[in-house]
């Protein structure tokens, strides 16, 4: 603010004259947030802070009923505001007075309260729905998985839409209470702990609970509701392990999903050591029904995996990479999905960390593999914008981490470290954007990096190296076991 100083005659004489500005009207809130990639995801004019979600599923309809309680505040002074959310909805509360709403476009649930809400205004919403989440198609595409037993709610950029009403972007974090009411004998999965054992609800039924205590992203929130081998365990610093197994898979896949989601609390004390503390209150992973999930996913706590990343055996390298984006994804989130390469090139830089660390082939040795093998094609892509239908291009993945790789080259180890703890501890439970980590960068390292971040992320073309800078890695030749690593890979980079 700026402020103006007169004589006190003159601003008499100028207050006599001026009548007080009119108070701007109510108005519906944005129908998004402006997303480059995605304008109409999220919404304009409040802030949730807390989702209380609150479910009955029958797994042999494939049909949800239930009640989402939204703590928000407003951010403007609001006439009418946006849900995403694609369900059936009967009725809608705002202050616990009834709301008009109207189906708005393919995701859009426009709720106009009985009386308007001011700026700074709190907002309790409370929306009763019911549906068959597998018929429901939006965005071109069903997100929510059924599977022979249950369903499966994980999936990115799309997923919330498909159980409970939100303000639909990362950019937009709360915590989470999510209880689901199953038969008797089906298992329930979420993020975060289990703020108390399931219950008897009514005869022939259980509820489950579970709580995300830390500030989350609203497509990390997930479900996986059917018949599950639970195990858990507590790391020395007393943080709950919880896995998730389905009961379906092949014993082969099973011992190899063991053998690896079973590291997950291995694997993340050296994660931390890297990135800096854990930034959540458990962990663990989730490993769905053969052939039903396509990818892995970094649900927050939680991740949840495909069966078939262990088709060959045991892989580490999944674990390593989702649970790299509790830090890179998850507790900094991107401010828009642009900035998608801040996720995933940062956890498969992880990758090559690990890959190193178990003597599987150094960081060096990967980058020269990748950059002599990729094709041309691959090079075209410009992981910092790489448009909304490449968003998991391959070259998002690899080309990012080739992109922290020559980083680190450039301004060493200690200043590329510390950049990673330092962009962790500053952003956590926030959004962030490529613009401000380039603005780290510059600072911890005292470099101007304009030109260097311009070649890498930007530039539609293969980035020249110069000689001293490769290594005798042959070309085209994968380090050690790392061809095998990068064939399981392809799958992560779905999502």
């Amino acid at each position: 603010m700026r402020r103006l100083l007169v004589a006190a005659g003159v601003t008499a004489l100028a207050l006599a004259g001026t009548a007080a500005p009119a108070a701007a009207a109510p108005a519906p809130g944005g129908a998004g947030l402006g997303d480059r990639y995605f304008p109409d995801y999220g919404n304009g004019g409040y802030d949730v802070s807390h989702y209380d979600i609150r479910l009955r599923y029958y797994p042999g309809e494939d049909r949800l009923t239930g009640t989402t309680t939204i703590l928000a505040t407003a951010t403007s002074d609001l006439s009418s505001f946006d849900l995403d959310f694609i369900l059936d909805t009967e009725s809608v509360l705002v202050n616990n007075r009834p709301a008009g709403f109207a189906r708005q476009g393919d995701h859009e649930l426009v709720v106009t309260p009985s009386r308007t809400l001011s700026e700074g205004q709190a907002m309790t919403i409370v929306v009763q729905y019911s549906g068959v989440p597998s018929t429901k198609v939006a965005a071109g595409y069903t997100a929510w998985i059924r599977t022979p037993d249950g369903a499966l709610a994980v999936g990115e950029p799309e997923e919330a839409w498909w159980w409970f009403p939100s303000n639909d972007h990362p950019s937009d974090k709360a915590t989470f209470d999510v209880s689901v009411a199953v038969p008797d004998g089906v298992e329930v999965i979420s993020n975060g702990v289990q703020p108390r054992n399931p219950t008897q609800e009514l005869l022939g039924w259980t509820r489950w609970y579970w709580r995300s205590a830390q500030p989350q992203a609203t497509y990390l929130a997930s479900l996986a509701i059917g018949q599950y081998d639970i195990t858990r365990d507590v790391t020395p610093d007393g943080i709950p392990v919880i896995n998730a197994y389905s009961t379906s898979l092949p014993p082969a896949y099973d011992a190899a999903a063991r053998a690896s989601v079973e590291r997950t609390a291995e694997i993340v004390a050296w994660e931390s050591s890297v990135f800096g503390p854990w930034p959540f209150e458990a962990q663990g992973g989730v490993v769905a029904p053969p052939d039903t999930l396509g990818f892995a996913l970094e649900n927050q706590t939680r991740p949840n995996y495909s069966a078939a990343f262990f088709r060959a055996g045991a892989n580490p390298y999944v674990i390593v990479h989702e649970n790299a984006h509790q830090w890179f994804g998850d507790a900094v989130s991107v401010g828009q999905w642009r900035d998608i390469w801040l996720n995933e090139g940062f956890s498969s830089y992880a990758e090559w960390l690990w890959s190193e660390k178990q003597g599987e082939g150094t960081t060096d040795e990967i980058f020269d593999y990748l950059y002599a093998a990729e094709p041309a094609q691959f090079w075209t892509v410009p992981p910092g914008d790489p448009g909304a239908p490449r968003l998991f291009n391959g070259a998002v993945y690899d080309r990012g981490a080739m992109t922290l790789h020559r980083l680190r080259k450039l301004i060493g180890d200690d200043d590329f470290f510390t950049l990673l703890r330092t962009w962790v501890k500053r952003h956590r439970y926030d959004d962030a954007t490529t613009a401000r980590f380039i603005a780290l960068a510059e600072n911890i390292s005292g470099r101007s990096l304009d030109d260097f971040f311009q070649t890498w992320l930007y530039t539609p073309a293969k980035p020249a190296l110069a000689a001293a800078a490769r290594s005798a890695a042959a070309p085209g030749v994968a380090p050690r076991s790392w061809a095998a690593i990068d064939g399981v890979h392809q799958l992560v980079r779905e999502n």
